[in-house]
């Protein structure tokens, strides 16, 4: 009887100790089952979302995001059927998409990136020699808008600067390089800086507004000719020496570049003292989705990420304070002196767009 009482004991034992081994990887399997976003993003967040510190910090709650990158504005001519999320790099085309797909609530805005122009030193030089600029650090400086657009609007040449013929770069007409504003956010968001300053401070609203502000838009655009539809691609180029001597681009790309390389030959940082913020906004279009969009925004981890690739978090400028002490002499931590520039409707700026397109 002792024996057979100790093998059925220990037989339940065995069963006891398979079954919680099997609960405990039902359990584990749970909690480390990921959610699968596709994402579509603006291409200035692609290194963000391909860093492996945010592949695993997203992984740690759950979260494997797959992202394929567009233009901002051309999002809206995508077939989104089986995405999780649209994250264009402003409110203007994610208003849109949202309203395409229905899309109910708050969109949430985790993070933000002024734009700046970037110029090599030479040329940051001869616009402040002329009125054009002022420099109050050895890389940093602000842009004159309504200086810039008036020499636009009289199609002024570098030759015409006092001080530009010590720089063989500089010739022929003076223009900032954007991206295609059709399709891309910064090109877009540039004119809608512009047309504020050339329409006296005023937002273009109405049919005339577009008239009065469309000639000098189209000039902006025009002396470019092609123009790339990524800041991503744009900054590059800047960056390895080729192109235009002024470049619009995201702060979050000098930023992340400093970070890289502290000191960077030839490179001053020139914020327009009228401008507007890129606020990167998610358009959830499932519940995995709107997750992710939450959890961007409220992970202290991923906040510091996105510190790290040069963005504004939302609602505390501690961070980016904090994580950028060593950079002032590039970049601006307050923005103290940059007016921000209401944004048209998205009608307006399409219209815009258009017409500065020709």
């Amino acid at each position: 009887m002792r024996r057979i009482a100790g093998i059925v004991l220990a037989v339940l034992l065995i069963g006891g100790v398979v079954a919680a081994v099997v609960a405990g990887r039902e359990h584990e399997d749970k909690g480390t089952a990921t959610k699968t976003v596709r994402t579509v993003i603006g291409s200035e967040k692609a290194e963000f979302f391909a860093d492996p510190d945010v592949v695993k910090a997203l992984a740690a709650k759950g979260y494997t995001v797959k992202t394929e990158t567009s233009g901002s504005w051309a999002m809206e001519g995508l077939d989104l059927k089986g995405y999780d999320v649209a994250f264009p790099s402003s409110q203007a085309p994610a208003a849109e998409l949202a309203a395409k797909y229905k899309v109910r609530g708050t969109l949430p805005r985790p993070f933000y990136s002024p734009l700046v122009v970037v110029a090599h030193r030479g040329a940051a030089e001869v616009l402040a020699g002329n009125g054009l600029a002022t420099l109050d650090a050895k890389n940093r400086g602000t842009l004159k808008m309504a200086a810039y657009l008036a020499a636009a609007r009289d199609d002024r040449t570098w030759q015409q600067l006092k001080g530009a013929a010590k720089y063989g770069e500089l010739t022929g007409t003076l223009y900032i390089s954007s991206t295609d504003p059709e399709t891309s956010n910064s090109g877009a968001l540039y004119l809608a800086a512009a047309s504020y300053v050339a329409a006296g401070g005023r937002v273009v609203a109405s049919d005339a507004d577009v008239d009065r502000t469309a000639p000098l838009l189209h000039k902006l655009v025009s002396v470019q000719g092609a123009q790339q539809s990524s800041t991503d691609a744009a900054f590059r180029d800047f960056v390895s020496g080729a192109g235009n001597p002024l470049v619009l681009v995201y702060e979050s790309q000098v930023a992340a570049l400093l970070d890289e390389q502290h000191n960077p030959d030839d490179l001053v940082v020139l914020y327009p003292d009228t401008t507007v913020n890129s606020d990167h906004t998610v358009v959830p279009l499932t519940e995995n989705g709107r997750g992710l969009a939450e959890l961007l925004g409220s992970d202290p981890v991923l906040r510091k990420l996105t510190v790290r690739h040069g963005f504004r978090p939302q609602g505390d400028t501690a961070e980016f304070t904090a994580a950028t002490a060593d950079r002032t002499a590039y970049l601006k931590q307050q923005l103290t002196g940059v007016r921000q520039a209401p944004v048209p409707t998205s009608k307006v700026l399409h219209e815009l767009a258009r017409r500065a397109r020709g």
